[in-house]
């Protein structure tokens, strides 16, 4: 693909088919990925990739433990709840998520069910479990540079006709993952990101999230008109 039609292209994709990815095509897409920039070259990023067993173990830990009412035990703080015009984006792709589904404002079972996929990594055959090296949590840089290989994942991916959606439901609980996923003690859990080939006859799949424009985004000094 042309670089313009990945990133134009790329939606967040919640709806897989069962079919494996071969581990070659993965160690590519990561390949890829890690060419992203990283403050002073540091590169704090580390990837953990599970499929079968292992993450089908993570799954079930991690719905039984949310479902019983476990708090969460995220690593990566969270901060407080968005407010403002961020809980408006985020209140506007839910609604255009549930329309897609056709998850009514007071169906408890589908809103119960969608919640439920986010807990089981939306049955995707891949989760890419993303950490950064714990001796560099207290620098921001950090944080960045995570962000970026992640967005570079993504787009890789999809690149390469795999899709992905980053999320934080399926590591909440951090003793599971880390147990099942062998992750060591020196490494943080920050996101993982669901992979795998796209079931395009899931509704979801086919939202395109509301953006911002560029002229409410950015403002521009010292440029003639």
């Amino acid at each position: 693909m042309q670089f313009d039609d990945v990133v134009t292209g790329r939606r967040s994709i919640r709806g897989y088919k069962n079919e494996a990815v071969p581990k070659a095509l993965i160690e590519e897409v990561l390949a890829l990925a890690m060419r992203a920039p990283s403050s002073m070259n540091t590169q704090p990023w580390n990837f953990t990739v599970v499929s079968g067993e292992p993450l089908d173990l993570i799954r079930a830990g991690n719905t039984e433990r949310n479902l019983a009412g476990v708090p969460h035990s995220r690593e990566f703080r969270i901060g407080q709840a968005f407010a403002g015009q961020h809980r408006d984006r985020q209140v506007g792709v839910a609604k255009q998520l549930f329309a897609a589904m056709d998850i009514a404002r007071d169906d408890k079972e589908k809103r119960q069910d969608w919640v439920l996929r986010g807990f089981r990594q939306f049955d995707a055959p891949v989760c890419v479990i993303i950490t950064y090296d714990a001796v560099l949590a207290d620098s921001d840089d950090t944080a960045f540079d995570c962000g970026a290989v992640t967005t570079a994942l993504v787009n890789a991916a999809w690149s390469r006709g795999l899709g992905a959606v980053i999320n934080s439901q399926g590591i909440m609980q951090s003793p599971v993952v880390r147990e099942h996923a062998k992750i060591a003690d020196d490494q943080v859990i920050m996101k993982a990101v669901a992979l795998g080939w796209p079931d395009d006859t899931f509704p979801a799949n086919a939202v395109v999230s509301e953006r911002k424009s560029v002229e409410e985004a950015t403002s521009f000094l010292g440029f003639e008109d």
